[in-house]
């Protein structure tokens, strides 16, 4: 292996590992906070629309 594949590889590595760790953290972070939070607004909106009918 000389250095143009080895570099290579390692970009590769790089890109992949950097794809990993923002996959992770969507799936684990953003995308419960962004449903929890839409879900509590759309329970907030139908509060107060009941508020407004009665």
């Amino acid at each position: 292996m000389d250095f143009s594949q080895f570099s290579g590889f390692l970009v590769f590595m790089t890109i992949f590992t950097m794809g990993f760790w923002l996959m992770l953290f969507l799936l684990t972070f953003v995308v419960p906070y962004w449903l929890f939070g839409n879900l509590i607004e759309i329970w907030k909106l139908k509060r107060e629309a009941k508020k407004v009918k009665s």
